[in-house]
């Protein structure tokens, strides 16, 4: 029985268990052990230290070579940062052969600090130099896509956009990973930046004499730099590209807003907003009259090296066989709005007479009632009015505005072949479903059509190849058309072959719409045709321009003559001296041409 009871867990303090008098009982052991858990966890970091400060008195020369690297590496990501230039081209060793004033002017301010502010300041430096590293980034990306930086005010909205073209061309997936990608980059550059901030601080701190000596001596180097304008690398060598692209961006925020509250007021006014139905386009009634966008159908498909060859081939002997149908050709050059995506600015810009080169834009006139081309035939109760539009997925409420009384979008047009890439279905294919839901059957009044073709949408690849019009059926025959075609991914990722496939798709876009129309044109039907922009400019060239060709068909000799004061060059080739106009002047051009009556609206 003693040994039971010393066991049985009912003995009490004193009762001769060694240690009972110092264990607690019941809640008091789970309290006790909590204590016991948190004061374990408080000395871990201790621990730690200890004998982290233990292996550097062991190890001074590996302790002191970690030290100076982390330190090293730390200073060339926080000057790498400043001097970090925003356009792929600018990417070389020799831009940062610089002084940063930004990095001398942080010197001194953390100098002048006590430790906890200087730590704040330091954390504030370090997540600053994550948003100039993050908007340098973005410059990059939308210079070559876009042709231009990005716009903190207005490219937000273009970002999902962007990640519906990945998922169209890559597949959900590869999107998926791309944007998780893009939040975790921003966030372990912030992490990298704080880190490479804090670092710096501490050890200017803990060496201020010296640290004193130098940022002096760093300051009067800058200035003397800067007033001597000395140069090094074709660069000056006194540096403040941190602040000024910071400056840049702000600057266009504050410009964005501005050019809403304005653009809402020139939106209003009008040439032609209040002429008569009578008074608008009385020299085409009785005509079927179609405007084409080919897609990043850009001047460079003509006067590049690479794609010009096959391209001027393709017109030279598009011009010939529409010659033999009866039709002739005139052209010149427009200059988009846009740059390497967004054609809808494209679209919007020569429809409405307006230039629409941002997507706030864009929203504001197509919320509006400002009178497009596409929509003054309708006003005229002349014509029915159509878009054809297979790159349409979704609902488009821009078709009110547009000025159409039937929109036919990807799931409209009966195509159950495979996509390539971005574009749900090969132009020859649109034209020919066009053809027989819409364009030839029977009606009272004239068609005015609204055409947009995207088999010459990037990343041009595989790409569809032309078939017999009577083979085409549902489409189905593209499918081993498709599967032996170019992967995407392979195309993307070679700058020569984007810039080849490139050109293929523009032989094939244009093959298909004058092969379409010497097949269903008849003496009453004219063909507006041109581009929306230049491709990327990986594609197009650093520097390349915006024009994009532009072309009027017809068989009726009077519609040419209508335009021969335009001085556009004879055939489907323009010449590099025919006239270069603003895409946002054609609206207004084309319709006086055909005997419009000026009557303007007021803002």
């Amino acid at each position: 029985m003693p040994v039971f009871t010393r066991f049985s867990g009912s003995s009490q303090p004193g009762d001769g268990v060694p240690g009972a008098e110092d264990e607690p009982a019941g809640g008091e052991r789970g309290e006790h052990e909590r204590e016991t858990t948190a004061a374990a966890a408080s000395r871990a970091p201790l621990d730690r230290l200890t004998r982290l400060r233990t292996w550097r008195t062991r190890h001074p020369r590996s302790a002191r070579a970690l030290h100076l690297t982390t330190t090293a590496l730390a200073a060339v990501l926080v000057v790498g940062a400043l001097l970090l230039p925003n356009t792929l081209p600018a990417l070389k060793a020799a831009g940062f052969a610089r002084i940063p004033a930004e990095a001398v002017l942080g010197a001194v301010v953390v100098l002048a600090l006590p430790r906890r502010p200087r730590l704040v300041a330091a954390v504030l430096y370090g997540l600053g130099l994550t948003a100039l590293t993050t908007v340098n980034l973005l410059d990059m990306g939308f210079n070559e896509y876009l042709g231009r930086g990005f716009n903190a005010a207005l490219d937000w909205d273009l970002l999902p956009d962007a990640q519906a073209y990945v998922e169209d061309t890559l597949g959900g997936g590869v999107a998926t990973a791309a944007a998780v990608g893009a939040v975790v980059l921003v966030l372990l550059v912030a992490a990298v930046m704080v880190a490479a901030t804090i670092r710096l601080a501490s050890v200017l701190a803990r060496h201020r004499v010296r640290a004193t000596k130098g940022a002096l001596i760093a300051g009067t180097v800058w200035v003397t730099c800067s007033a001597l304008g000395l140069t090094l690398f074709g660069g000056p060598i006194a540096s403040e590209r941190g602040a000024g692209a910071l400056r840049v961006h702000a600057q266009r925020t504050v410009e964005s807003l501005r050019d809403e509250a304005a653009f809402v007021k020139q939106s209003k006014a009008d040439t032609f907003g209040n002429t008569p139905p009578g008074e608008l386009l009385p020299d085409l009634r009785g005509k079927d009259v179609i405007f084409t966008f080919i897609e990043s159908y850009g001047r460079s498909a003509i006067e590049d090296p690479v794609m010009a060859p096959g391209v001027g081939r393709t017109l030279d002997t598009s011009t010939a066989a529409l010659e033999k149908a009866g039709f002739a050709a005139r052209s010149g050059w427009l200059t988009s709005a846009t740059y390497g995506g967004s054609s809808w600015l494209g679209h919007s810009t020569t429809m409405s007479g307006l230039w629409i080169d941002n997507q706030r834009r864009y929203r504001t006139v197509s919320a509006g009632d400002h009178l497009t081309l596409t929509k003054a035939f309708r006003k005229t109760g002349a014509w029915d009015t159509v878009g054809v539009m297979p790159g349409v997925q979704k609902g488009w409420p821009e078709e009110k505005w547009y000025g159409l009384d039937k929109l036919y979008d990807a799931y409209d047009l009966g195509y159950e072949g495979p996509k390539f890439s971005w574009s749900t279905m090969p132009d020859q294919y649109a034209l020919e479903a066009f053809q027989r839901r819409v364009h030839g059957k029977k009606r009272d009044k004239p068609l005015m059509s609204f055409v947009i073709l995207t088999s010459s949408h990037q990343p041009w690849a595989p790409l569809p190849k032309m078939v017999g019009w009577d083979e085409l059926g549902d489409g189905s025959v593209f499918d081993a058309i498709q599967r032996a075609g170019h992967k995407a991914s392979d195309v993307l990722t070679d700058t020569t072959k984007s810039r080849e496939e490139y050109g293929r798709s523009i032989q094939y876009s244009l093959t298909s719409l004058t092969q379409w129309l010497q097949r269903y044109g008849t003496d009453d039907t004219v063909l507006v045709f041109l581009g929306d922009h230049q491709p990327i400019a990986r594609v197009s060239g650093n520097g390349a321009s915006r024009d994009v060709p532009v072309s009027i068909v017809a068989k009726d000799p009077k519609v040419l003559d209508k335009v021969a004061g335009w001085n556009w060059t004879e055939g489907l080739k323009p010449g590099r001296d025919a006239p270069v106009w603003r895409m946002d002047s054609f609206r207004d051009r084309f319709l006086k041409a055909f005997g419009s009556t000026p009557r303007p609206s007021e803002g």
